[in-house]
């Protein structure tokens, strides 16, 4: 084969985890909105470059846009090559991708391929990538056996998907990838969610990987988690298929909601805030009592409140409607939150 080797996705897929490095070299922001999972940036042209070369594009042409370009194009690639690849045996097998497979991937994977590498350039580049993901994700839900772990807020719904994952189970954990608990308050103050696009990329190079003789894991979520949407063709398997009730006490729910929310004890004028969203469901007096509440501390007695007024009667009223197998779900009880328990428990069901 010639290097480099211009090539379509189709081709690339099954080898996909064969390539040393993935190479995006579009701009820092393009690579944070979705990329190639596993994919590393390396801009031939950063963000104030881009815009740079487009602008005397539009205002000079185009040979004056690409002599600026060029040189800039030059400069990053030798940058990289000094500090990411010089070090690279001669067999080191890159993929090169930037927004359509043109100028800039071409660019890159041409200097690759003059000093010696098989360097691979996706034809079509993330655009024809970003056209497969969409176009494949419903066929791979559709051909999956998909377990829904249902339970009211607190239950522990999460750290048995977690449980399961590390006993080797077959686990699309939504809420992971989405960065989000998937309540009004489930936002994490120290990771904010990935975009639309990169939360697809997540969920196909999960859901890929499956097979479809063992069940997929999955939480009962809502059409959204946070600001994201799960793709409908994967949210309507997921509420066709067969349940789980995951069942404990309301003590242990409170305990194993203040260990999870550790953030909101810790700051409570930042949950205040989140229960805003709140208002017009339940009114200014109601939300300012249980603000009152969170500052004074009274953690526990608030969590009760807003499980037994907010959280249980949107769940009931949610999950049986949407659900259509709720009303024929095993029940699973666990006794208490301790490790061990959600183990056992991860054992009855895998």
């Amino acid at each position: 084969m010639k290097f480099p080797a211009l090539l379509p996705f189709s081709e690339i897929l099954p080898q996909l985890e064969q390539f040393d490095t993935i190479i995006d070299v579009r701009s820092p922001s393009e690579f944070a909105e979705d990329h190639i999972p596993g994919a590393i940036n390396c801009p031939v042209l950063d963000d104030d470059e881009r815009a740079r070369v487009g602008t005397l594009y539009k205002q000079v042409g185009a040979f004056e846009a690409k002599k600026v370009g060029a040189a800039l194009v030059a400069r990053n690639i030798a940058r990289h090559i000094d500090t990411l690849f010089h070090d690279k045996p001669r067999g080191w097998k890159p993929l090169v991708y930037c927004w359509r497979g043109g100028n800039r991937s071409g660019s890159m994977a041409h200097i690759l391929a003059k000093i010696g590498w098989p360097a691979i350039q996706l034809d079509g580049g993330y655009k024809e990538y970003r056209r497969h993901v969409s176009a494949a994700l419903p066929g791979v839900a559709a051909n999956l056996n998909f377990q829904v772990i249902c339970g009211t807020t607190g239950s522990g719904k999460s750290r048995l998907l977690q449980t399961l994952a590390a006993q080797g189970a077959q686990v699309l954990d939504l809420e992971q990838l989405a960065c989000h608990r998937g309540s009004v308050l489930g936002n994490l103050p120290s990771e904010p969610q990935p975009s639309q696009k990169n939360f697809e990329s997540r969920i196909w190079q999960i859901l890929r990987h499956f097979s479809p003789q063992a069940p997929v894991f999955v939480e009962s979520e809502s059409k959204k988690v946070g600001q994201l949407r799960v793709p409908d063709e994967l949210m309507e398997k997921m509420r066709s298929s067969p349940c789980v009730s995951l069942q404990l006490s309301q003590s242990n729910r409170i305990k194993l909601l203040m260990e999870d929310y550790e953030h909101f004890v810790a700051n409570p004028s930042a949950l205040n805030t989140q229960l805003e969203c709140l208002l017009q469901l339940h009114g200014r007096e109601k939300i300012n009592r249980w603000k009152e509440m969170a500052i004074a501390g009274n953690m526990e007695a608030l969590v009760d409140e807003l499980l037994t007024q907010h959280y249980d009667p949107a769940y009931l009223r949610s999950i049986e409607r949407n659900f259509a197998r709720f009303s024929q779900a095993a029940p699973l009880v666990l006794n208490d939150i301790a490790e061990q328990t959600f183990i056992e428990a991860a054992k009855r069901l895998a």
